[in-house]
């Protein structure tokens, strides 16, 4: 994709920061609309994540201009806002990629640019990471600066908490940036504000309070008088409270919109010692209307027309499995007033807006807080209550202690809807739902499903909220293939799988939503196919007889192959001393890169010709 010369006539002169840098200040209020007009532009027709990188615009100019990066090093949290980064270090000729099989990474990726400190993808990492970098600068006398960028949202997190607690002990040179983007405080952005920012992160200023504290440092008593002295004057215009008693020195808010006087705060704030935190207020979507008014919906959005006062509105024919989950909750929600629902954060991913909109009472968004939300939903159940937890298969790995000790080992009845389980696409592999068939199976008294259509999830969600232990449903991102529902929702036999169709030879043991390719498969190959339902507990009768009357048995998942469904069923015919040959099919031994979910699962070798490929190739070899 190329753009005129004329249209962005700062831009198309910067390749690198250290370009940015030869631009007079001046000229950055120009270079910003330039980011932000680019950034649409680029997104609208490739689709990608838009209104945080339209919000950190000022913010991510301003970083580059003060800070010598690569030498200095900036560290951004999640990266949904790190698009106006990439443009501006090198990247923005292949930004229409991002996100597209071979293409730009969809978040900070260290193998794509030196400029990517630390590679992202989940949230309220970047404090712990500019730390640990902080303390590596100076053991090595190294002068870097280290910056740590996080959200309103990120900061919700424990990690987040943990990382300040210790920043304040250890007192390293370092600034985090908090991008509150939160409206609720917008109120506080002001003339007022702006003013203390500069005068609290001068230099007048800083030389007297340091000064002062070694003055001070003899007489305790005048000194803590002092110290409190100088949190009243900053508490009364500041909110920063909780971070100075964290050992931070506390500037903000300000406005983060205002490139000049973000470059002047850190121009001052970037000489000062020991742990810094800056407050900017920003707003999602900055500079374009729809965006500003509906930053959840243009958050991750598809190929659009700016121009346009909406997003374009695909109906899709088939419900995708998180619209199946939420019409669950909503069916059983309304004759059971002790369900609860609960999620870290993930309320439209998980198709739970209608739920929370109808039974607000029985709905918890727990924020960034996945393991909260695991051991606050074991305490629902000890009360009495039917938690249902709906979280991502990337996200629960967050949680896995919690669920193990709080919920496994104690056998409460909480059940886990396990969102985006398998390829995933274009969010890469801190997103693939890769190992929780892995990580679950391993653990007592947990019942784990894999539905391989849009109504065996019903049922399946039904059969885990019927049993008295933990549970867990898994299932993709994307929409079913349009199965009829049953009337009235069934109760699986637990451990029980189901014939599908019956062949010669070879039997195919499905787990999951790969079972229209797995039937394709078997019609080319004469084989029987069998929907297994449960990883655990595994159909062992069911394994036995394939084993008896078939000279070969293939696992197929969409989980890694590496202790997932497939080694349940080598383990089972490891123990019944069954010697009948399994190939097991999956993932493979290394993370998945982003791409359409089709286009890794033929990569991969998942569709129905790549099985059928893979399966004669080993055929080809039990026959050596």
């Amino acid at each position: 994709m190329s753009h005129a010369k004329t249209t962005y006539p700062l831009l198309d002169l910067i390749d690198n920061p250290a370009e940015l840098r030869l631009l007079n200040e001046r000229q950055l209020p120009q270079l910003c609309g330039e980011v932000r007009e680019f950034l649409l532009n680029s997104v609208s027709r490739s689709s990608g994540h838009l209104a945080s990188g339209l919000g950190t615009v000022e913010l991510t100019v301003a970083l580059h201009y003060v800070y010598a990066t690569p030498h200095d090093q900036l560290v951004w949290d999640v990266g949904h806002q790190a698009y106006p980064h990439k443009i501006l270090t090198g990247r923005k000729n292949r930004l229409h990629t991002i996100r597209q099989k071979d293409g730009l990474h969809p978040f900070p990726w260290r193998p794509e640019s030196e400029f990517d400190t630390l590679s992202v993808g989940h949230s309220s990492t970047s404090i712990s990471a500019a730390l640990g970098m902080a303390i590596a600068a100076e053991r090595e006398q190294s002068q870097q600066k280290v910056v740590a960028v996080i959200g309103d949202g990120a900061l919700t997190a424990g990690m987040a908490f943990e990382a300040l607690n210790h920043a304040g002990d250890i007192k390293p040179n370092m600034l985090v940036i908090l991008n509150d983007n939160d409206m609720s405080i917008s109120e506080n952005v002001g003339a007022l504000n702006n003013h203390l920012a500069r005068v609290l992160s001068g230099k007048v200023y800083t030389s007297i309070r340091e000064g002062g504290k070694r003055l001070l440092q003899g007489m305790p008593g005048i000194q803590h008088l002092a110290s409190r002295a100088e949190e009243h004057m900053k508490g009364m215009v500041a909110p920063g409270t909780i971070f100075e008693e964290l050992g931070f020195n506390y500037i903000g808010p300000i406005d983060g919109h205002d490139v000049n006087l973000l470059v002047e705060t850190l121009r001052n704030m970037r000489s000062l010692k020991g742990p810094q935190f800056l407050h900017i207020v920003t707003r999602k979507g900055k500079g374009y209307a729809p965006a500003e008014n509906d930053p959840i919906g243009y958050h991750g959005v598809p190929k659009f027309d700016p121009k346009s006062t909406s997003l374009p509105h695909k109906v899709a024919a088939t419900p995708s499995y998180s619209q199946v989950f939420g019409d669950w909750l909503c069916e059983m929600a309304a004759g059971d007033p002790k369900l609860m629902a609960v999620t870290p954060a993930m309320r439209e991913g998980s198709g739970m807006v209608q739920f929370s909109q109808r039974y607000p009472q029985q709905y918890f968004d727990v924020a960034i807080a996945e393991q909260h939300a695991v051991t606050f939903a074991a305490g629902l159940a000890i009360g009495g209550f039917q938690p249902v937890v709906a979280i991502y298969s990337t996200f629960l790995q967050r949680a896995y202690d919690q669920l193990i000790h709080d919920v496994a080992l104690q056998n409460l009845p909480v059940l886990f809807a396990i969102d985006r389980a398998g390829i995933v696409g274009a969010d890469g592999p801190t997103h693939q739902g890769s190992f929780d068939l892995s990580y679950l199976r391993c653990v007592p008294n947990l019942v784990v499903m894999t539905p391989s259509d849009e109504n065996e999830c019903r049922n399946m969600l039904y059969t885990g909220y019927q049993l008295q232990q933990p549970a867990a449903v898994r299932y993709p991102r994307g929409n079913g293939i349009g199965v009829a529902f049953d009337a009235d929702m069934q109760v699986y036999p637990l451990g029980q799988a189901r014939a599908i169709r019956s062949g010669e030879g070879i039997a195919l043991l499905n787990f999951g939503t790969l079972l229209p390719e797995v039937e394709k498969a078997a019609e080319h190959l004469n084989a029987t196919v069998v929907d297994m339902r449960f990883v655990k507990p595994l159909d062992g009768a069911m394994i036995s007889q394939l084993a008896a009357s078939h000279k070969l048995l293939v696992s197929i998942e969409e989980n890694v192959i590496a202790g997932g469904a497939g080694s349940a069923v080598q383990e089972y015919l490891s123990t019944q001393a069954l010697i009948t040959p399994l190939l097991m099919l999956g993932l493979p031994d290394e993370f998945i890169k982003h791409g359409s979910q089709e286009e890794i699962r033929a990569e991969l070798a998942l569709d129905s010709h790549g099985l059928v490929q893979q399966i004669e190739r080993y055929i080809a070899k039990l026959n050596d």
